[in-house]
């Protein structure tokens, strides 16, 4: 049985020219020429891979792809953005609502092929894992951008099993934690990228923060509060001249079931159980909580 792709795209000729490509490659391939039937034929026919182009007569392809990943049942199809917009704040934002790769126009074959095996493999390693749904996000350091990825994965996390409470708690220590990467890791230069993975497993979610920075060591923090001497660190902080605050990375601790920092000091793993019972057990069995 032939795997199946979706390209849609506006341009007929490219798209019979992609859909040529993809029956090459072993696929059966269905085109649609605008936006609006896309999401119900995804939802009902579960392709392998779908290209998608950005400017259709009706939808955008953001939406489009936005909706995609918003839904678990068809979060983990591999999206493909192929489009003629070619600017840094395009290819940010294609990222942002969660495309596999981001393919300018023109683009080879190769790259092409390339694009979507790296997209399969990226699947086939989640399955093996038993993980039932991943996005990659890219945002500029700007707190806007945070807050904007805060609304997105306040979304997802409806479709997740967790309560009103574990969203709110996980959305405000993303937003703590993300602050810190985008003030102290980049030091506001709007420019560079923060990644921030989101995963869904059987029995818990967890966001990766990722910055470009230095990083730090978690440990010798003076401009940090610290849970024995939540005070100390404000005399720190007025005398380097910082504004008030320095709380995030203890409260965030308190708000997630867990939470780790890398060697370097430049990335968060931050994970939330769906249940006081799998909270628990993680703590039976040794992990920090």
């Amino acid at each position: 049985m032939k795997r199946t792709a979706l390209i849609v795209d506006d341009e007929q000729d490219l798209a019979l020219i992609l859909a040529e490509h993809m029956r090459h490659w072993g696929y059966e391939p269905t085109t649609l020429f605008e936006g609006k039937h896309v999401v119900e034929w995804v939802q009902k026919n579960k392709p392998e891979v779908v290209l998608l182009d950005l400017m259709l007569p009706d939808i955008d392809g953001y939406s489009i792809c936005e909706t995609l990943k918003l839904d678990r049942d068809t979060n983990l199809i591999p999206v493909i953005m192929i489009t003629a917009m070619s600017g840094h704040d395009d290819r940010v934002h294609g990222l942002q609502v969660g495309a596999n790769t981001y393919l300018t126009k023109p683009f080879t074959a190769d790259s092409l092929n390339q694009a979507i095996q790296n997209a399969l493999n990226w699947l086939e390693d989640l399955k093996e894992h038993g993980t039932e749904g991943e996005i990659r996000f890219h945002l500029q350091s700007d707190t806007h951008y945070l807050e904007e990825l805060n609304h997105l994965l306040g979304s997802l996390f409806l479709f997740s099993g967790m309560t009103k409470q574990q969203i709110k708690q996980f959305t405000t220590a993303v937003r703590e934690l993300g602050t810190n990467a985008i003030e102290w890791g980049h030091q506001r230069q709007t420019e560079r990228i923060v990644t921030v993975d989101y995963r869904i497993d059987p029995e818990k979610i967890t966001i990766d923060i990722k910055d470009t920075g230095p990083g730090f060591s978690p440990a010798n923090l003076p401009h940090a509060a610290k849970p024995d001497d939540p005070v100390s660190h404000m005399m720190v902080r007025e005398t380097l001249g910082i504004r008030e605050g320095g709380f995030g990375i203890m409260m965030s601790r308190g708000l997630v079931d867990e939470m780790a920092y890398n060697d370097k000091g430049n990335e968060v793993k931050l994970i939330k159980y769906f249940s006081p019972r799998d909270s628990l057990r993680a703590e039976k069995a040794g992990q920090p909580n």
